[in-house]
């Protein structure tokens, strides 16, 4: 029997519904989840039992008065540099001064007045600027699959708190593939919105966020809310009336590329290759077109991407005074520092090969309804570094097959593709036109449907039935 933890939001919604389980008993279960993985995973900042427990007390009144909210009593957590009111934001760094967020940032906002159960903030490394754990605020988050390994980020602690069932929802942001890497190191679907789906404050270019869930239903419903307006976003999509949770379609008829080469950055190994060749086959036996897709990324545009984050962590890292740039991650200080020799030609063409990748996206993507690829050429890495190659002259080697779909718009999806011989999460992407944030919703949720998958699944994670026992 499936225990009350890793209970879908759909299931969990239903049974509250039928007074067969409440938002306490629920809440309850999720904290000793917490309990029992917190000291091994370290996915948690800002957690609060005390504060969760009263806010599933009010959600079970709700639902006996009959007034239960959009998503009543499920329990979630909202990554770190989400603001929530009366919680210090350090940006997952030793350097930042802390102090109390004035309000809640639209995400966290729309959860809340949906009657989510909010039980912490969720870990990531320094800045965001890393697909790992690694952080000098905050201690270094492991992977439920395997604790000597890396859960990926910057939305690392959220996905560990998804894939260890620390309730269903989890809220990540993505400018580069901090949503969809850690997803797929972890097992999760991974939603990164098109820009401008979902309000986010504060804004920046490519920057979105999304759900992390362990099923496509959950992440639907997760959207349904987060999408919702909000006018500190001047950067958000006009509202638009999407059923978020109309998720039945066939491939039947549609063009579907196959991605399996980047052109550039670390080489696809073969079980990576393997897992995503035999899920496009799925997808051509239920009736989809399936043909190659060719890469698309070139050196410069990667190089030029990294001048410019670089410079852009330098303008911030720079101002500080030392005292506190010693406190920086020394990786990060050391990829952020080279920004300071760079010149103004040089980050004006690193900002100009965002709309090169742009260009070359959606170019490539023009002859398909989607695109199925790797998340990740590899998979996950020791829990210690920052990186697969953990080299600050080589830190976006990885992201090939990520960072595109921020820099064009589109929304891209991360799902559960298979494991490793040694028992490690493979993710599948799923990309899709710009907006067409449904469509790859409805994809994912074919690809569970072709695998066979029950709303439950993923099951439990080896190492957590080891702590168990």
């Amino acid at each position: 029997m499936i225990e009350f933890a890793d209970l879908s939001a759909v299931d969990m919604l239903r049974a509250f519904r039928s007074r067969e389980l409440s938002p306490v008993e629920v809440t309850e279960a999720v904290i000793q989840r917490i309990a029992l993985w917190e000291p091994s995973l370290k996915a948690l900042y800002a957690y609060d039992p005390e504060g969760a427990r009263i806010a599933a007390k009010e959600s079970e009144g709700r639902w006996r008065r009959g007034e239960a909210l959009p998503l009543d009593g499920v329990p979630c957590t909202i990554k770190e540099n989400i603001a929530t009111k009366g919680t210090a934001v350090p940006l997952g760094t030793a350097a930042m001064e802390l102090s109390p967020a004035a309000a809640d940032a639209p995400p966290a906002q729309r959860l809340r007045e949906a009657g989510c159960v909010i039980l912490a903030k969720t870990t990531m490394p320094d800045y965001g600027m890393l697909s790992s754990g690694l952080s000098s605020f905050h201690e270094l988050a492991r992977n439920p699959f395997d604790l000597s390994k890396n859960p990926g980020g910057s939305s690392a602690g959220a996905a560990a708190a998804g894939a260890a069932g620390y309730g269903p929802f989890h809220v990540g942001t993505d400018i580069g593939g901090s949503i969809r890497l850690p997803a797929g190191w972890c097992g999760l679907v991974g939603l990164k919105p098109s820009f401008g789906r979902v309000p986010i404050d504060p804004t920046y270019y490519g920057r979105v966020a999304g759900p992390m869930t362990r099923t496509v239903a959950d992440a639907a419903l997760m959207m349904r809310e987060l999408s919702k307006p909000d006018e500190r976003d001047p950067m958000s999509l006009p509202p638009q009336e999407i059923a978020w949770t109309d998720l039945e379609r066939e491939p039947r008829g549609l063009r579907i590329g196959l991605q399996l080469e980047a052109g550039i950055g670390l080489v696809v190994e073969p079980e990576v290759r393997a897992a995503i060749a035999k899920a496009a086959d799925a997808f051509r036996r239920a009736g989809a077109i399936v043909e190659l897709a060719p890469p698309f990324l070139t050196q410069d545009m990667l190089d030029g991407l990294d001048d410019f984050w670089r410079q852009r962590a330098w303008a911030e890292i720079g101002a500080l005074p030392r005292e506190r740039q010693d406190k920086v991650l020394p990786y990060i200080y050391a990829w952020a520092e080279r920004g300071r020799s760079l010149s103004g030609a040089q980050v004006h063409r690193g900002m100009s090969q965002m709309l090169a990748i742009r260009h070359a996206a959606l170019k490539a993507a023009q002859p398909f309804d989607y695109v199925v690829s790797p998340v990740s050429p590899v998979p996950s890495f020791a829990a210690e570094l920052a990186s697969p190659l953990h080299d600050p002259e080589r830190p976006f080697e990885h992201i090939v097959f990520t960072v595109a779909a921020n820099m064009s718009d589109q929304p891209a999806i991360s799902v559960h593709a298979g494991m490793t011989a040694s028992g490690l999460p493979i993710g599948l992407q799923i990309t899709g036109k710009r907006f067409d944030d449904l469509g790859v919703l409805q994809m994912a949720r074919a690809w569970e449907r072709l695998r066979g998958q029950g709303p439950e699944w993923p099951r439990v994670p080896p190492a957590q039935a080891s702590l168990r026992a």
